[in-house]
C-alpha cells in the first residue's frame, strides 16, 4: 500500500495545471524568436515552457526553469534586456520567478 501512494505521488505533478497569469506589456518584447506588442497577453507556464497568448492565439513560445528569490516581488513585472529581449518574469505575492533561457 505504501509503494503504491508513493508511485501515485510522483506521478500527480505530471497531472499539475500550468501556471497562468495575465501579463501587461507597456513596450515592444522579444520572447524567445518572436516580438510582441505592447497589450494585455496571458503567459501560461508549464513545466519550463512559457507561452504567450493574445486571446485564442498563441504569440510567443520559449523555454525557461523557476528560481527562487529572497523576497516576494511587490506586483508581477518583466525584467527586459536592453534589446527588449525578456529575461524573466516576476510575480506578485510570489518568491519565485521564470527566467528564460534566452
Amino acid at each position: 500500500m505504501a509503494a503504491l501512494f508513493v508511485a501515485l505521488a510522483m506521478v500527480v505533478p505530471a497531472f499539475a495545471k500550468p501556471f497562468t497569469k495575465t501579463i501587461s506589456i507597456s513596450q515592444t518584447a522579444k520572447f524567445g524568436k518572436a516580438s510582441v506588442q505592447a497589450g494585455e497577453y496571458q503567459l501560461s507556464i508549464d513545466g519550463n515552457k512559457a507561452t504567450v497568448h493574445k486571446g485564442k492565439n498563441t504569440v510567443a513560445e520559449s523555454e525557461g526553469r523557476w528560481e527562487d528569490r529572497a523576497a516576494k516581488s511587490p506586483y508581477t513585472s518583466l525584467l527586459v534586456g536592453e534589446n527588449g529581449q525578456v529575461r524573466e518574469v516576476r510575480f506578485a505575492g510570489e518568491k519565485r520567478v521564470f527566467v528564460f533561457s534566452e
